[in-house]
């Protein structure tokens, strides 16, 4: 009886230690996830044993408050936008990650002054730039393609079907953008009920020729099958289906929206250490600019942009196609977490009635 007890009791400790030697990882899929999986995934189990699961999500922020208000969280990591990672800290579902634990930049500085604006918040820890822009199948425009954020609202110069991701944020931003605000001034006029009102007018002037997308993978998708002819998508996705796939597609970065997605935690993950182990090795400054060779969106870290080298073609310069180059940044806008924060609710209840209206 003893014997048994003892070699249960071993047994037991044998297969939860098994059990630690694995993460799972919680991110959006496809080329972003895979580029994940490169570049932080495979070097984090060559060099620690721990092997990585990866399961993806539209949107990761869901299923995560999900697994911790239910009690029955299966993940370790997640990767979430900054405005969902606020928000889920200050509701108590992330575990807060200590910034002293982030490696320092190679020469030195610390990880708190090294990465960028909202790279860093109490419960999460940022990797990538990413951005709305839109993009246009150059076959369609041979001679004077779409230049600007007021030629995707132009359907007279370029007709044709466009494609809009079915939310309001990015989408009031880039219509103000698109009827002239500049990017400084939008958030200011989009805190007026005149502001809501213009972005929504202009808005209409396109509605008759929306078809939505809600996943990343369906913009570029919509453009490779001829069901539009410009639509707004996530950099990273127009990038691949051009580089890797072949696709003739352009992207317009002015009037980009720019935004962080960052790792954190959920409250009672089953493998917090070694979850905070994977977080502190895919931060690091090589780490982040090696992800740059998978996929277009720029490092979080300031000490990552000069290591930013080849895509994985060997040809391909990528500093260039980072929503963070200066010449893409010339009328750019940082999404304001505070506003969406202030904004989210009544934005989105305007948003799905302006949807149903005829």
């Amino acid at each position: 009886m003893k014997t048994s007890l003892i070699l249960g009791t071993a047994l037991a400790l044998i297969a939860s230690a098994g059990m630690a030697e694995q993460i799972t990882v919680m991110s959006w899929g496809g080329t972003y996830s895979q580029s994940q999986v490169e570049a932080y995934q495979k070097p984090f189990t060559t060099e620690t044993g721990i092997t990585v699961v990866s399961v993806d999500s539209d949107n990761p922020a869901i299923p995560i408050k999900a697994q911790v208000e239910a009690g029955n969280v299966t993940v370790d990591v997640v990767d979430i936008e900054y405005a969902d990672a606020i928000r889920l800290c200050d509701e108590g579902l992330l575990e807060e990650i200590d910034p002293a634990i982030l490696p320092r930049a190679p020469d030195g500085t610390p990880a708190t002054d090294d990465f960028l604006p909202q790279g860093l918040s109490d419960c999460a820890v940022g990797s990538i730039v990413f951005s709305t822009v839109y993009a246009y199948d150059r076959t369609r425009f041979p001679d004077s393609p779409p230049r600007t954020i007021a030629d995707f609202f132009d359907t007279g110069k370029f007709p044709g079907k466009r494609g809009l991701k079915k939310a309001p944020k990015a989408l009031l931003e880039m219509a103000l953008m698109g009827d002239g605000v500049p990017a400084d001034q939008v958030y200011d006029l989009l805190s007026t009920a005149e502001g809501v009102d213009r972005a929504f007018a202009k808005l209409d002037t396109i509605k008759k020729d929306v078809v939505w997308w809600e996943t990343g993978a369906q913009a570029p998708q919509l453009l490779a099958d001829g069901e539009v002819v410009l639509s707004t998508a996530y950099n990273g996705r127009i990038f691949n289906a051009a580089v890797s796939e072949g696709r003739p597609f352009d992207m317009v970065w002015d009037g980009q929206v720019y935004e962080y997605n960052l790792f954190a935690i959920p409250k009672g993950a089953p493998n917090k250490d070694a979850a905070l182990e994977y977080i502190a090795f895919a931060t690091g400054t090589q780490r982040l600019a090696d992800q740059a060779k998978w996929i277009s969106y720029g490092p979080a870290r300031k000490s990552s942009a000069p290591l930013v080298g080849l895509y994985q073609d060997g040809k391909t310069e990528m500093a260039p196609n980072m929503p963070t180059n200066p010449d893409n940044m010339k009328n750019a806008l940082a999404s304001s977490y505070d506003f969406w924060v202030d904004h989210e609710s009544e934005l989105t209840e305007r948003f799905n009635a302006w949807l149903s209206a005829s």
